[in-house]
């Protein structure tokens, strides 16, 4: 497996990410010499020391039965542009944003944040009956998500299409990338190994956006995978891949938008490993005590958290202050609980839709559950409160 250094020439478009980083893609080795060309003739050879002509693979001949390591080497490196305390390590890898969409990026995450706080509170009070938070992840879908066009198709769920979508979008040649969004553990179903497969020989223009964030609900890496995290299986299946500080909302901008212009410029899938650390439970149903130490979640939101890390960033740049931290921590607050008081006034869903959305024309066995579900609350509708619902 080749390595290929990302420098000038490979990640850097006008700006772009500099040797110096030490940002690496992985990629399988120079595409297409590993496929097969039925319509030319394959030169031949004499010599038992000449190279083999295999079409499966490209590769070298040996003669020392020699078994292949997982770790062949000491681990891809994480590649990030801002230390802890928010100062950027090398200046040619500054993404230069301006002072107006770093503040954004800033209260898009405390925003995130603060809306957590209130929805977990308000589900142990019975106001709503299920909530995931994304305590310590705020950069990883911040920094991502800011990287990309309007136009661009994202898969937060129902992730088993996002291959087929790029592939559309491909043939449509709509200048427009599909990013599909998974945890660590979710890269241990049989839909990601197909799916990484897929965007690979069929060359789609889709962004593979892990978020490793330590556990799969309550199962931690170390009984998950015994290789190199996610990122190293994208050269397997042919497809570039990076590791990131997910905890670093430059570098996960950074790289997301590499991977999206060359994605689409290339027709080709990409591979984004973004280190980060669930310091929430993973849903309201879940009690993470029970499988890790409170310090060892003190740690990360005491000492990495990527909020803390980008206010330090603010902070040295003169652009926030310990009043504007106050007053935005307040007003957000205030625009949080205002949206979820207007929810609550609203009337909830007539539910008829349970059966809608999904057919053009509903088949039979699904309208016989609509009529089913109309003659048991003809019925028993005086034992459910069908006033809060919509007519």
């Amino acid at each position: 497996m080749a390595v290929a250094i990302a420098a000038g020439k490979v990640w850097r478009p006008n700006r772009g990410l500099s040797q110096a980083a030490v940002l690496l893609l992985w990629r399988p080795g120079a595409r297409g010499l590993a496929r097969s060309h039925p319509h030319r003739q394959q030169q031949q050879f004499s010599s038992l020391d000449d190279k083999p002509q295999f079409p499966g693979a490209s590769a070298e001949f040996i003669d020392k039965l020699e078994f292949i390591q997982p770790n062949v080497i000491s681990g891809i490196p994480i590649y990030r542009v801002m230390d802890r305390q928010g100062q950027i390590i090398n200046p040619s890898e500054d993404p230069h944003l301006p002072k107006e969409k770093v503040l954004k990026l800033y209260k898009s995450m405390t925003l995130l944040n603060t809306m957590d706080r209130i929805l977990y509170e308000s589900q142990r009070q019975g106001r709503i009956s299920f909530y995931m938070t994304n305590y310590g992840e705020e950069g990883t879908h911040v920094g991502s998500a800011a990287a990309l066009d309007n136009t661009d198709l994202v898969f937060g769920q129902y992730r088993e299409a996002a291959v087929g979508a790029a592939y559309a979008a491909k043939r449509a040649n709509a200048n427009r990338v599909v990013i599909c969004y998974f945890g660590e553990g979710a890269a241990s179903e049989g839909d990601a190994h197909a799916g990484f497969n897929f965007a690979a020989t069929l060359e789609c223009p889709i962004i593979f956006f892990c978020r490793n964030n330590g556990y799969a609900i309550s199962t931690p890496t170390s009984e998950q995978y015994r290789g190199d995290g996610i990122a190293a299986r994208g050269p397997g299946y042919g497809i570039m891949s990076i590791r990131v500080d997910g905890n670093d909302v430059f570098a996960v901008y950074n790289a997301t938008k590499e991977a999206r212009r060359r994605a689409v410029a290339e027709n080709q899938p990409f591979l984004i490993e973004a280190m980060t650390y669930r310091i929430g439970h993973h849903s309201t149903s879940d009690d993470s005590s029970a499988y890790r130490s409170v310090d060892e979640v003190n740690y990360w939101d005491k000492q990495d958290h990527p909020i803390s890390r980008l206010r330090h960033y603010l902070l040295s740049q003169g652009w926030w202050d310990e009043e504007q931290e106050k007053a935005w921590r307040k007003q957000s607050r205030k625009k949080v609980m205002e949206a979820f008081e207007q929810a609550e006034r609203k009337p909830k869903p007539n539910p008829n839709l349970l059966f809608s959305d999904v057919y053009q024309e509903m088949p039979a066995q699904l309208r016989k559950q609509q009529e089913s579900l109309a003659r048991h609350l003809q019925t028993y509708g005086e034992h459910y409160p069908l006033e809060h619902f919509d007519k």
